[in-house]
């Protein structure tokens, strides 16, 4: 009989994609595959569209959106504190997947034969679902293998230390496998020692309770941090399962995004001479900061790719519906004249991928999400780093520090980048020789890349691995739903 596996995204299309992404490489190595989507709990066409999209492109893989949680038994909206005030948006994410286990349960028990759960780092409360049904589990951490090592490790360090991670500032963490980065640089939801602060530890402190951890990177960009990991360096005290390094996974492009206006514009562009300019599927900026955007492009005389959207409204939504921007409002007067020719402003969203690979685009402003870095990874582009929110900021130092793929732009945990900054790092990964020395070294990671999920390179033999270990597990006495 085939093996079916269910794999359980979390929420938002970030999440998504790669969970997709997987479902493919599943489907490669003959298993059946089930998406069991999880709708976000504030109307979200994005996430529709997407899903939509995802079925039509992949009619191999199953795809179903699990029905909204039961209601609360108190009245206080997802997202409220226990106070009744709002609260983090990362609560009201955890209690909504929370409160998912019971759809979860409903559809796995529905099904006529699972032989595992593959789910999303944010979805660790669904290890219990997969206790009851007795169903091997697995996590899919999607983001870079030095992260999973950071937070692996913080739930002990924080065991140990007097204060909150927010009061030790600017002092530097050092955590095996990871080069050493300042606790400012930490996600700010575990700065604080609040509610928010002990539901993340919590939710990684549960990822060794998995059968294993599927990690979207590969060995030879991240080896000193996969090393510690496998040597059980990042959970003292406890056992570490394995973890498997089975990346890049990243979308291949194609379809109907191959007709975008965008690409059609860069065709008419000389090689690598453009900057692509985009912040994944929850970055935006206010209207100050478009402006400095602007300028900086302006002055730069550099051709330019740009991805703009309006700014946020409600800030406690991260999943707020995207309106189109009003460009002639929110930019400089006169920058779209004077940059016509060289420059393109694109609303809402481009086909990142086709960009990346495009032989015009020679650099990438990236927000650091994973997704984002490894498609600039793959495509051999240097990185501008501008991190927004998440671990985005420790992605920079990863970059930056140890795969020196990149370099930051400054002032990006100020009120605003400059101008000034824009203009200058800009300019510096054009046309200087340390910006040709970076896009060589970007070059070159490339290939290595392809070489990892190439048949007997190291990715693809770690996914061979865990069929493996997946098989034994299943021989051993785990039953299906």
């Amino acid at each position: 009989m085939e093996r079916t596996v269910v794999l359980y995204p979390g929420l938002g299309v970030g999440h998504l994609v790669p969970m997709v992404e997987l479902a493919k490489v599943f489907l490669r190595h003959g298993l059946a595959v089930t998406v069991a989507a999880v709708k976000p709990p504030l109307d979200s066409p994005d996430f529709s569209a997407a899903v939509a999209r995802f079925a039509e492109c992949n009619p191999a893989i199953n795809f179903h959106v699990l029905p909204p949680p039961p209601p609360p038994p108190l009245p206080a909206p997802v997202g409220s504190g226990s106070d009744g005030k709002s609260a983090s948006p990362i609560i009201g994410m955890l209690g909504f997947l929370n409160a998912m286990n019971a759809p979860l349960r409903d559809f796995l028990c529905s099904l006529p034969s699972v032989d595992a759960l593959i789910v999303d780092m944010f979805c660790t409360d669904a290890l219990d679902v997969a206790s009851e049904l007795r169903l091997p589990v697995y996590v899919f951490y999607t983001s870079a293998a030095s992260d999973l090592a950071v937070f692996l490790h913080l739930t002990s360090m924080r065991d140990s230390i007097n204060t909150s991670f927010g009061e030790l500032g600017d002092s530097m963490i050092h955590i095996p496998g990871c080069p050493p980065f300042k606790a400012s640089e930490l996600p700010s939801d575990i700065l604080s020692d609040n509610e928010a602060s002990r539901l993340i530890l919590l939710m990684f402190r549960r990822h060794p309770e998995s059968r294993g951890i599927l990690v979207n990177t590969f060995e030879s960009l991240e080896t000193p941090a996969l090393r510690a990991l496998e040597d059980g360096l990042c959970v003292p005290g406890r056992a570490t399962p394995p973890v498997y390094s089975i990346g890049p996974i990243v979308s291949g492009g194609g379809g109907s995004d191959k007709d975008h206006d965008c690409l059609r514009w860069l065709d008419a562009q000389p090689d690598n001479s453009v900057v692509f300019l985009a912040f994944g599927s929850l970055g935006r900026f206010g209207k100050k900061q478009l402006e400095e955007i602007a300028i900086g492009l302006q002055k730069s005389e550099q051709r330019f790719l740009w991805v703009v959207r309006s700014p946020r409204t409600d800030e406690k939504n991260v999943f707020e519906p995207l309106a189109e921007p009003d460009l002639d409002a929110l930019l400089p007067a006169g920058f779209m004249e004077a940059t016509r020719g060289r420059g393109l402003v694109v609303k809402l969203w481009a086909p990142q991928v086709e960009v990346l690979r495009h032989r015009a685009t020679g650099a990438f402003v990236t927000h650091c999400g994973w997704n984002s870095t490894l498609e600039g990874i793959t495509a051999g582009l240097p990185l501008l780093c501008w991190p927004l929110y998440a671990e985005q900021r420790l992605n920079k130092v990863f970059v930056v520090e140890e795969i020196k793929l990149g370099v930051e732009m400054r002032g990006y945990d100020e009120e605003v980048v400059v101008a000034e900054e824009v203009e200058a790092k800009v300019r510096w990964v054009m046309e200087s020789e340390g910006g040709q020395a970076l896009r060589q070294r970007a070059a070159a990671v490339k290939d290595a890349a392809a070489e990892a999920i190439k048949e007997g390179g190291s990715s693809h033999a770690a996914f061979v691995k865990f069929l493996e270990d997946l098989q034994l597990q299943v021989s051993r006495g785990m039953i299906s739903a």
